[in-house]
């Protein structure tokens, strides 16, 4: 029997980031919703081209996005808060991005699709907010979190998948459809009612699918993909009922219609028997993340169920060894099983194409595979499994040459690092007095008052700003006058940071392009890319960097800069760091090796950062950790061993100061409730955290805890352009203060001000400083 080759997933930005310049575009009141679905189409069209002409035999649709596959599952289903003023029917553009990113402009999406408004001009507190946002299992991407109510009436509201599927099949090109399972979908959202269970809407959800499956079917398509993801967590049995009782519906809905239930990210592990059993005909396994799966899964498996085997790692960009994954599913393929060969999950978490990085090194580009190399990687072991190994014998030898190359590369060992980060010593990671002491030392340095406020690090890198970098990067400018454009603009920054009167300032990061690429581009043993985008949420996309060896730090990396804005003023200056599990997280990692032990190099590495800093006079030190949660294990019997890792890596970084020093941590777009007792295991100073989309819920865990440390509730959404009014911050911070001591409490942001644009920036954070001085008078 032929085995084939599938994709789950692409990649949705473009090559060269069109999709992000239309969106910004649209948003921004330059372009109409015309010129954005012009756009939005024509990467559809080449994707789906590009992917066939690759090899692959299965192409998906319905797996681009204006911004987000749940969102647009929401919309699909007619989940519209009821906010948003939507009144059933079509769901509008204006109403989908004011969901995304809030509205300024009244129910129904007002100004939603702006950056400010047309003008330029920010506005002051009215409209809608966005949704919540929060990280797709433990990757790097964001979705929107749905809102159930109970009592919650679902209806089709959206013709997307049908639309796209009748796109391809117009360019001759018969796809395979994409939709989030329904479980999985459920399970990701959340309701306001409180103890409501929103498994409990599962009848109602169900004829919504059915009648997609139908209009699908309709439309000719032969096969739907429905990622159920949640089948690799811990299930209950009323979440294995809740599977078992969706694929008895869906399973019927539309005759002669195949079902392919894909799950990824993990085993299956004690939720195999539930996924076996299911009325599918195709099922998807990740056998990247848990190859140890792949026995029991075909000892299990029905002889007519077709299996789609993720053996093409989608989440990292190394080279597959081709030779050994042949030699795992050559027996299976011998048996006679339908076979489908795809990466382990969508590659939207990938780079595009290798093709495009000209600049990079070659011995370790020789090591690299993006979404494009790795469709060609899955063509090249259908066509072994099909013809013989001797059809492919030169490109298998490539393969197996490049990856024996990265064993044995000296680039990639340091006996100097390795020997440090085996120290074994337990002080390392201990300050020197216990939270209590430090901090009353540390309000007699300080001398802050009560709510004191400050930003997260970064001010908005404004087109001036992008365009001196790009002018430096290719040589049009000199050293000399970029950096005197940035000392400008740092300068600048300092001085409104004093007039608008916040207490603890923050020299804006002008000159880093990311917070973690900023800092890998000055360590050892990480490579950087030029093209090598990948969709964070929305428009947002990052370069992460690529571990490839060991991590040093040759030399200070943030120093100067904070010596010069400190120059500037006489309030405390933060010194501003990413931390070693966030830069580990948000980093393609290098896989010879465990992931802990790339991380304790990365943690003496900021060390080192940390102590230069304090002797540099800084009394404040940030030490970013947006990306300590979502390294979590997705089993919870799993999480323990990563977060004693993690906490310790991050104690190392921050333990070499003394008590006067005032180390401050981030956390962004995460739950914390179930890691708690870990968080105050970091023995930070103080922690801000995003509170402002949750309505100061996530407080609940800090207060539940005790947690004893300081802590900054995020009083506003930065990911959205509306600017909440002083009432609004000002009710914000009362009911933190309700959860959490008030002197325990600091106001700032929920996060970085990068993408921000300065006229909401400034009534945004001048409405913040109102809002903590309105607190200190009623306290």
């Amino acid at each position: 029997m032929t085995v084939t080759v599938a994709t789950l997933g692409f990649p949705r930005i473009g090559p060269r980031r069109e999709l992000k310049t239309a969106l910004e575009s649209h948003w921004a009141g330059r372009s109409d919703a015309a010129a954005l679905l012009a756009t939005a189409a024509d990467l559809r069209a080449r994707a789906w081209a590009r992917q066939r002409d690759l090899g692959a035999d299965i192409v998906p649709s319905n797996d681009f996005s204006l911004y987000d596959q749940v969102l647009d599952t929401s919309v699909m289903v007619g989940a519209i808060p009821a906010i948003h003023g939507w009144k059933g029917g079509p769901v509008p553009l204006a109403t989908y991005f004011a969901m995304a990113r809030g509205s300024q402009g009244g129910p129904g999406g007002g100004h939603a699709h702006h950056e400010g408004c047309a003008h330029g001009h920010a506005h002051d507190g009215e409209g809608a907010p966005a949704a919540e946002m929060t990280k797709w299992f433990d990757t790097n991407y964001h979705y929107l979190v749905p809102e159930f109510a109970e009592g919650q009436r679902f209806a089709l509201s959206s013709t997307k998948a049908v639309d796209e599927f009748l796109e391809a099949r117009a360019q001759g090109i018969v796809t395979r459809p994409v939709l989030v399972g329904p479980v999985t979908f459920l399970k990701l959202g959340k309701s306001r009612t409180e103890g409501f269970d929103q498994r409990r809407l599962l009848p109602a959800l169900l004829p919504v699918y059915a009648e997609m499956l139908r209009r699908l079917a309709a439309a000719g398509a032969e096969w739907v993909q429905i990622d159920e993801p949640c089948l690799v967590l811990d299930l209950d049995q009323t979440d294995r009922a809740a599977l078992r009782d969706a694929y008895a519906a869906l399973a019927g809905a539309a005759p002669g219609l195949k079902l392919m239930l894909a799950t990824y990210f993990g085993a299956l592990g004690d939720n195999l028997a539930t996924a076996l059993s299911l009325p599918v005909h195709g099922l998807h396994v990740d056998l990247v993340r848990a190859p140890e799966q792949l026995d029991a899964v075909v000892a299990g498996a029905r002889p007519d169920l077709v299996l789609s085997l993720g053996v093409i790692d989608g989440r990292n960009v190394w080279k597959a060894d081709l030779a050994a994954i042949l030699d795992r599913v050559e027996p299976v393929a011998a048996s006679g099983r339908a076979l489908i060969l795809a990466p382990s999950c969508s590659l939207l978490h990938t780079p595009i194409d290798l093709d495009r990085e000209t600049a990079l090194d070659p011995e370790i580009r020789n090591w690299l595979a993006f979404a494009v190399q790795k469709v060609a990687e899955l063509a090249v072991l259908a066509k072994a499994l099909n013809q013989g190994r001797d059809s492919v014998r030169a490109t298998l030898e490539a393969a197996s040459a490049a990856v024996g190359s990265r064993r044995t590369s000296p680039r990639i060992n340091d006996p100097a690092v390795q020997a440090r980060a085996r120290q074994d010593d337990a002080a390392l990671a201990q300050r020197g007095s216990a939270f209590e002491v430090r901090r009353a030392v540390q309000r007699d340095r300080l001398g802050l008052p009560a709510y004191p406020t400050t930003t997260i690090g970064s001010f908005p890198q404004t087109p001036a700003v992008r365009k001196a970098r790009a002018d430096h990067d290719r040589g049009a400018i000199g050293d000399a006058d970029y950096e005197a454009f940035l000392r400008e603009e740092t300068a600048r920054t300092v001085r409104w940071q004093e007039e608008v009167g916040l207490d603890v300032l923050v020299h804006g990061e002008f000159e880093r392009n990311d917070m973690v690429q900023y800092f890998g581009e000055q360590l050892a043993g990480f490579a950087f890319t030029k093209s090598a985008w990948v969709q964070s949420y929305g428009s947002r996309c990052v370069r992460p960097p690529i571990i490839y060896g060991d991590v040093s730090r040759p030399r200070p990396m943030t120093v100067a800069w904070w010596r010069y804005a400190q120059s500037l003023t006489d309030r405390p200056m933060k010194g501003m760091l990413t931390g070693p599990v966030t830069i580990l997280n948000w980093s393609f990692v290098r896989d010879d090796q465990p992931r802990s032990a790339t991380c304790r190099q990365i943690a003496f590495a900021i060390r080192d950062e940390v102590v230069d800093l304090e002797k540099a006079g800084a009394a404040i030190i940030q030490i970013d950790e947006a990306a300590l949660r979502e390294g979590l294990p997705l089993r919870r019997g799993e999480w323990q061993a990563y977060l004693d890792w993690a906490v310790e890596c991050f104690r190392l970084a921050a333990s070499g100061v003394a008590d006067a020093t005032q180390i401050h941590t981030h956390m962004c777009y995460s739950a914390f409730n179930d890691i708690i007792a870990s968080i105050g295991a970091m023995d930070a100073d103080v922690i801000s955290i995003e509170t402002a989309r949750s309505r100061m819920e996530l407080l609940d865990a800090f207060a539940g805890y005790r947690y004893p440390a300081e802590i900054g509730p995020g009083v506003y959404d930065i990911h959205s352009p509306r600017v909440p009014a002083v009432d609004e911050m000002t009710g914000l911070l009362r009911a933190a203060a309700r959860r959490l001591p008030a002197d325990q409490l600091w106001v700032n942001p929920d996060c970085g001000l990068k993408t921000r644009k300065w006229p909401e920036v400034r009534l945004a954070i001048g409405n913040m400083v109102a809002a903590a001085r309105a607190a200190r008078a009623a306290a």
